[in-house]
């Protein structure tokens, strides 16, 4: 993705905004993706149109699911419909399955091609093709897969073939990981089980469980057999609460600040960030909505109030892994030292987000100590106006443009269009909220 556009933003005199925020990406990619194995057509309400989404939609098109409208067309937060005929009716692409940016998309895709009965190659744009995916391809390898992967990276070149379902223990937590192994138990003999170090967000499981898959969950220990036929879907997709995040937080930073947002999913595997902001000091609101099906969502209010540092450990991290840049942002308006361990993980997403954190707070003058796995950052400190650098990731430029709105000056964000692949309208969202 072309990160290069720079976005401008001026520090904020007040913070005031209520709104709704585009569908969860997380769960769109797997609603999509079991849309298309399902039996019957799965009509998808208020999915995202960020690039991720549809690098998904696109490649699930390549494959030969049929999605209305095209995904050659912009989703536009539309209601997609998915004509399920199992994944038997699946074809082998005429090309490359181009990935773009979205891990998700690859190592799910991974996940559910190892078991087929074709032949296919995920790529990716050079942030993607420079991430880990031996993670995910070693343990499908212990399951009979054939994949092929130079120095664990992609492009990733997948002959289907018959799978067993074995037993994996997860050296470190991740949802993707831990998905793409559920998805190769769909179509494998046997049972396949995922023992997590900790809970990951755990939209996979509630998706297989409406849809009527052998799914059990003991823990942190996740089994899965071979699905006969998966029920199709029907439902709306809840707003993103990683996006929301963003205004959430930065609606935290001042008192009599303040940041509403309706509809957003209110998953417990997702919230644990509401629960720092309360810890830091902010005030938090939460109202559910009743009736939700399987996942759930309301309307969260936060309020600003005169933060305070606080600790986060792995266990933390692995519940707020989107978050961590936002929070780092945060810690430089908060009383006393936050600390950040058990972070490593950051380093080898869209970025190493500890090093461009590291860097972007240092440009805005804020007390950085980065370590191999974690950060700390002192705080209160008065950020200056400068040019900081998002390095193409998206949550990076989100989390330095909310640092930027308390800088003595504006700051200019480069590299700002990466926001595309989660949030496209959030810098509009941000400036609608200052004053």
């Amino acid at each position: 993705m072309d990160g290069g556009l720079t976005e401008r933003v001026d520090p904020a005199r007040s913070f005031h905004a209520e709104l709704r925020v585009p569908g969860d990406k997380s769960i769109a990619h797997r609603a999509l993706m079991l849309a298309a194995i399902a039996q019957g057509e799965s009509r998808i309400d208020d999915v995202p149109d960020g690039a991720d989404v549809q690098a998904t939609a696109r490649c699930l098109a390549e494959l030969g699911v049929t999605i209305h409208p095209h995904p050659a067309l912009p989703l536009r937060g539309s209601e997609i419909h998915v004509e399920g005929r199992g994944m038997q009716a699946w074809k082998s692409p005429t090309q490359d399955l181009q990935c773009a940016n979205s891990g998700t998309t690859m190592r799910l895709l991974t996940g559910l091609l190892a078991g087929s009965a074709l032949r296919a190659t995920l790529v990716g744009d050079a942030s993607l093709q420079r991430r880990p995916m031996d993670r995910v391809v070693r343990p499908l390898r212990r399951m009979g897969a054939r994949i092929i992967a130079i120095d664990g990276q992609a492009p990733l070149h997948i002959e289907g073939t018959t799978l067993t379902g074995v037993e994996h223990q997860l050296a470190r937590p991740s949802a993707q990981v831990k998905s793409a192994l559920l998805l190769a138990g769909l179509h494998a003999s046997g049972e396949t089980t995922v023992i997590e170090p900790s809970p990951t967000r755990d939209h996979t499981e509630r998706l297989l469980r409406v849809m009527g898959a052998a799914l059990r969950v003991d823990g942190n220990r996740i089994t899965v057999r071979r699905a006969q036929r998966l029920a199709p879907l029907v439902f709306s997709v809840p707003g993103d609460f990683s996006s929301a995040a963003f205004l959430l937080g930065a609606a935290a930073l001042r008192p009599g600040w303040s940041a509403t947002v309706h509809g957003v999913g209110l998953n417990p595997s997702r919230t644990r960030f509401l629960h720092i902001l309360r810890a830091m000091g902010a005030n938090v609101a939460v109202a559910p909505y009743p009736d939700q099906l399987f996942e759930p969502a309301g309307m969260v209010t936060v309020e600003g109030a005169r933060l305070r540092a606080v600790d986060l450990d792995g266990g933390d991290v692995a519940q707020v892994i989107d978050e961590v840049p936002l929070l780092l942002a945060m810690a430089t308006q908060a009383e006393g030292a936050t600390r950040v361990t058990g972070a490593g993980e950051l380093r080898v997403k869209e970025s190493d987000r500890l090093a461009a954190m590291a860097d972007g707070l240092r440009r805005l003058g804020a007390q950085v100590e980065e370590e191999a796995d974690g950060m700390t950052v002192a705080g209160p400190t008065p950020l200056r106006a400068a040019t900081v650098d998002a390095h193409g990731d998206h949550r990076i430029a989100m989390a330095l443009a909310v640092a930027a709105l308390t800088a003595a000056g504006p700051v200019q964000v480069s590299g700002a269009a990466s926001v595309a692949v989660s949030y496209p309208g959030f810098f509009e969202a941000l400036r609608a909220a200052t004053g």
